[in-house]
């Protein structure tokens, strides 16, 4: 990392291939197609080459814990300020299947499956939904953050999120009784 701070375009090279993946699994809850979710991520690593500096980490043991934090963050907020550009128009398209491989092998199959078919439910939501449950459910925003970045009150926050979750288990629900239809 600290070739990066005095802008090393190898080292940039090597922290861009290493985290790429990832960046592209948190943009991709917000940007559907794949293009677009690949321009989204280019976008926000060019943001943090820019503000490496900016970069703090005063506990040196918890160092990638607070970078992916941090990256993370940068990946959410450029793909929310594409989605506002675009007026949060719905993304169709999907991933290669290697975008879902796991670096960590410990990680069971099961739960592979499980995220997709998850991401696959929150896909189907409207866009304002779907922005509510991911900003608040997966990546940790309060309703105050989300009030600011999309532009809408607490209140419409917290409703997009209870309509969302509705929506979601509506969703489940109906596979449920599809799979008690197929077992009989």
């Amino acid at each position: 990392m600290e070739g990066c701070l005095i802008n090393d375009h190898k080292c940039q090279k090597k922290l861009y291939e290493r985290y790429y993946g990832y960046a592209l699994k948190v943009v991709f809850r917000y940007i559907y197609r794949y293009e677009k979710a690949t321009d989204v991520v280019n976008d926000a690593f060019v943001k943090i080459f820019r503000s490496f500096k900016k970069f703090e980490c005063p506990e040196r043991e918890n160092l990638e814990k607070i970078w992916m934090g941090w990256m993370k963050r940068i990946m959410i907020n450029t793909a929310i300020d594409e989605l506002r550009r675009s007026n949060m128009l719905p993304e169709i398209g999907g991933l290669p299947d290697h975008i879902w491989e796991v670096q960590d092998k410990s990680q069971a199959a099961d739960a592979k499956i499980l995220y997709k078919e998850l991401i696959a439910k929150v896909k189907n939501l409207p866009p304002s939904y779907r922005a509510a449950f991911n900003m608040y459910i997966i990546d940790g925003y309060s309703h105050q953050e989300i009030s600011e970045k999309l532009g809408i009150s607490v209140g419409t926050s917290k409703s997009n999120l209870a309509k969302a979750r509705m929506q979601l288990k509506n969703f489940l629900d109906k596979d449920l009784q599809e799979a008690d239809i197929c077992s009989l």
